[in-house]
């Protein structure tokens, strides 16, 4: 019997260990496929930058890749402002404060992949690429319950190897079109002046959730674009999940379909 049970033990671990194995390499292969010198009848792959939408929405994203201390903050601001907000964190953010993690969660804001270790993508095989966002999405499901559906590549760097693997894992990979640069230090009028004037409809702002000024500028940010008639919603909300195509500018243009679910949604609300 006890013999039994360890050859039915090996037995799941080896095919455990093979179906891994073949994960990375079908990974692998779409990778290097996607990283092969373009021809003319390929395209390059990009993530989202902005989505067309005609129905006034915004989505402005938070990367958290240091500190804490002004996340409550954020939240509390954009719960006044009866905002939502989508937050892209690291896995090593996640370890040091899992509490703040659960707060973002519960506070019904969204939460996003951006990496486990904030690496340079590119630099990055298939399989480390691979480990890099499964470590994440698992830190998250365990402590939400839930599984991010958007990754954001550190420092925005990706190729068409790196978006593949993206999407291999069945996510999509977001950008963003308005780059509030808060980690350079900028006053809240500098970060108000990079924002507000160029924000449109579909538009994805980033920022980051520890920035120096960041506090100062969010609510005059949030209400002025309110005032103009925007609404803040999470990247599930804005962002097409199927029935679309990015055109060169990595503007997500949803086909008919899509536009026909995005009304319905809106009718339900």
């Amino acid at each position: 019997m006890i013999v039994v049970l360890k050859r039915r033990t090996l037995v799941m671990l080896v095919i455990g260990m093979v179906l891994s194995i073949t994960c990375v390499i079908s990974i692998a292969s779409l990778v290097d496929k996607a990283n092969a010198a373009p021809t003319a009848a390929t395209e390059r792959r990009l993530p989202v930058y902005s989505v067309q939408r005609d129905d006034k929405v915004l989505a402005i994203s938070f990367d958290a890749a240091w500190g804490a201390d002004k996340t409550q903050g954020i939240l509390d601001c954009l719960r006044e402002q009866d905002a939502k907000a989508t937050f892209f964190l690291t896995g090593f953010w996640i370890e040091k404060y899992p509490d703040m993690v659960r707060a973002i969660d519960a506070a019904g804001m969204e939460i996003a992949n951006h990496s486990d270790n904030h690496l340079m993508n590119t630099k990055l095989g298939a399989e480390e690429l691979t480990r890099e966002i499964v470590t994440v999405n698992d830190m998250i499901r365990e402590l939400t319950g839930k599984t991010p559906r958007y990754y954001r590549c550190p420092f925005g760097d990706y190729n068409d190897g790196v978006i593949a693997g993206v999407e291999a894992l069945g996510m999509q990979a977001i950008q963003w079109s308005i780059d509030s640069l808060d980690w350079k230090g900028l006053s809240a009028a500098e970060l108000e002046s990079r924002i507000i004037p160029k924000a449109g409809s579909g538009d994805i702002i980033l920022c980051h959730n520890n920035s120096d000024h960041i506090l100062d500028a969010l609510p005059t940010i949030l209400s002025r674009l309110k005032e103009a008639g925007y609404t803040f919603v999470t990247m599930s909300e804005l962002v097409y999940a199927d029935n679309y195509h990015i055109d060169h500018n990595g503007r997500q243009i949803p086909d008919e379909r899509s536009k026909e679910n995005t009304t319905e949604q809106g009718e339900n609300r």
